[in-house]
């Protein structure tokens, strides 16, 4: 089955998940199980969320993670400080890079919006060099405006 069509049955599901929910830990978490049981390659898969001046680890399926990062820093920091999504094809060549896991090679961060407000980050994980597409941006970021009424 192709990336695309993938990713369109994964909305689907998603939107089933978290309509009428008002469990916002709960609907995150089964985001991430959903996300990282579909794709293979997801090593990790989870969200940070925005508190004052730093993220926050959130709901994640995968290894132990970091658990606040600030803006700015890594790529869920920069990607939160730029407001757009970041494509890492291999993270040891990112400036700043903070290696939660040193098994992770390549990384996809999608913002999560309120307004105009930057209220937390998708973060994924691979443990793939180049693992990210444009599918994946595409995917990433519609299941990210899925998730802003959570917030």
């Amino acid at each position: 089955m192709e990336k695309e069509q993938i990713y369109r049955q994964t909305t689907s599901q998603i939107k089933s998940l978290i309509d009428g929910v008002d469990n916002k830990v709960g609907a995150l978490a089964n985001v991430a199980a959903a996300l990282k049981e579909t794709f293979s390659y997801y090593f990790w898969v989870g969200f940070y969320i925005v508190k004052g001046e730093i993220l926050e680890l959130g709901p994640f399926q995968g290894p132990v993670a970091c658990y606040t990062i600030k803006e700015g820093k890594g790529v869920c920091g920069t990607a939160w400080k730029l407001r757009k999504t970041i494509v890492v094809p291999d993270v040891e060549k990112f400036p700043g890079y903070i290696a939660c896991s040193s098994k992770s090679r390549s990384e996809i961060v999608v913002p999560v919006f309120k307004g105009s407000d930057v209220v937390a980050v998708i973060d994924v994980d691979s443990a793939n060099l180049n693992a990210f597409d444009d599918k994946d941006k595409e995917g990433l970021e519609t299941i990210a405006k899925m998730i802003e009424p959570l917030f």
